[in-house]
């Protein structure tokens, strides 16, 4: 099993959003970073963690545990020249993107980005990693053990 840090716009697909859709899931769509995007084609697995991370609003933090529901397969975005997320390269014989789908699990107090700068134990952690902007990132076992006790 791993471990994974996903970040979502909330205005975007929020954790309260997440809990209205049917069965709680939703295809994490959108993601136009080729590392971000190996990351769920080769690595997640169904069941595998993940912290649902609020980014690019007032208040960034953790925001709810969720579970990869899917593996990686062609995220449509790609294809729909409506959407902010077409690629004119792509094409359905030659998808360029992919996307997992994450399902909720439990929402959690907001545990900021602030806070998660004042843990030691989690200084390794790649999204307080000066100039990472991936959307994606693994977390180590111990990062995630961490944390799960920073959300009680």
């Amino acid at each position: 099993m791993h471990y994974w840090l996903m970040k979502s716009e909330p205005s975007e697909v929020s954790f309260d959003d997440l809990l209205t859709l049917p069965n709680q899931e939703v295809a994490w769509f959108g993601v136009r970073n080729y590392q971000a995007r190996n990351f769920m084609m080769r690595d997640m697995a169904v069941g595998d963690g993940v912290l649902f991370y609020h980014s690019n609003c007032a208040a960034p933090g953790i925001a709810g545990l969720a579970r990869v529901s899917r593996l990686a397969e062609p995220d449509i975005s790609q294809f729909d020249p409506l959407s902010p997320y077409f690629d004119p390269r792509a094409t359905p014989e030659h998808p360029r993107w992919h996307c997992v789908h994450v399902q909720a699990v439990k929402k959690t107090r907001l545990l900021t980005l602030a806070e998660l700068r004042r843990s030691p134990e989690l200084h390794t952690l790649r999204v307080l990693t000066k100039g990472n902007r991936l959307s994606i990132t693994p977390v180590t076992p111990q990062e995630w053990e961490t944390l799960q006790n920073l959300l009680l």
